[in-house]
């Protein structure tokens, strides 16, 4: 470890106790230690944290019983806080101890950085610091919006502390998150979609823009269904997660693309091989120009596009309200009679 996060990390160890309390707030203090569930922040007693130092060990230092990880404060502020590149946990953890950010060196400026902010690498290492949605916030908020997925949707993952960044204040916040990962069609990671969540499991969280997106976006998508390199004869795209999900909700069988914007939906790439694409639209006109493009783009490749439209506002909202049973039938009259026998349940 360089001599400036060494010295960080010792900093951050004179005030463990307060480290912890900040960000670690689902542990308790049990003695000379920081009990809590593991170093995202989750509820339990596997993982402990001295608070103050011995002959031994440095206050700060840390172990997890259940998975052997160890560790300093600065790997908890990092974890906690979801954050990817060491500059963002080294400025987290001054804005902690109200230390002025240092002048970069020029090495410092020429340096490339390990995984660029908002790259493609930094989307893989936060999509792999998540874990599975099954009995999470993140599986409690889709319910809550009608959408019970397999677990074997892989796409979808949950942070307990993912890094927020009001962008007018620069205020910063932990807070849980959904993790959707954007792939190509080979099954690669090329961004992220973030949405955050009240802690108390009502709903996102009460933020100006509690959905954000990173990494490489054009042309890949929240695919949901799709077996890399099998062939796609039939499938759906549309704009946003929640609308396609609850199509998967009722067509399982049938590979679902989010493409995350309007324009990010115009120019989606398409699986080759695909004979006819169902693009889903909202009843408001605000993607319409995302679903002309990509029909026009589907047509001049002899792709069939077909537009399905919601009763309501979009089909998340026909799911919720009208339910699945009532969304099946809505689309089995708008789908191909061969696609409907085969994607439908009976």
């Amino acid at each position: 470890m360089s001599g400036s996060a060494s010295e960080l990390a010792h900093r951050l160890g004179e005030h463990a106790e307060a480290v912890c309390r900040e960000y670690l707030s689902n542990g308790h203090r049990s003695g000379n230690y920081w009990m809590v569930g593991d170093v995202r922040n989750t509820r339990g007693r596997s993982m402990h944290v001295r608070l103050k130092a011995n002959a031994k060990c440095a206050a700060g230092k840390w172990v997890d019983e259940a998975t052997s990880e160890f560790g300093d404060l600065l790997d908890v502020i990092r974890e906690s806080c979801g954050l990817i590149e060491f500059r963002d946990v080294a400025d987290e953890a001054r804005r902690f101890l109200a230390l002025p950010r240092p002048q970069p060196l020029v090495s410092d400026q020429t340096r490339r950085p390990a995984a660029a902010r908002g790259s493609p690498d930094a989307a893989r290492r936060l999509f792999a610091m998540s874990q599975p949605i099954a009995g999470t916030l993140a599986e409690r908020y889709l319910a809550g919006r009608g959408i019970l997925l397999s677990a074997h949707e892989r796409a979808l993952r949950f942070h307990p502390g993912c890094y927020y960044r009001d962008l007018v204040t620069g205020e910063t916040q932990v807070l849980p998150a959904l993790i959707a990962a954007v792939t190509s069609l080979d099954g690669q990671i090329t961004g992220l979609q973030r949405t955050w969540l009240d802690p108390s499991g009502q709903g996102k969280a009460q933020l100006t823009d509690p959905r954000r997106s990173l990494g490489d976006l054009l042309g890949n998508g929240i695919w949901l269904g799709l077996d890399p390199g099998a062939p796609v004869p039939v499938m759906a795209a549309g704009e946003g997660s929640e609308t396609m999900a609850s199509l998967r909700m009722v067509m399982p069988p049938l590979p679902i693309a989010a493409a995350t914007s309007a324009n990010h939906l115009a120019g989606l790439i398409l699986p080759p091989g695909c004979r006819r694409l169902y693009i889903a639209a909202d009843a408001d006109a605000a993607g319409r120009h995302g679903i002309e493009r990509l029909s026009q783009r589907a047509g001049e490749a002899g792709i069939l596009a077909l537009v399905l439209r919601p009763q309501l506002g979009d089909f998340n909202d026909d799911l919720r309200h009208l339910g699945p049973a009532y969304l099946a039938a809505r689309l089995s009259d708008q789908l191909v009679p061969e696609d409907a026998r085969l994607f439908l349940p009976p």
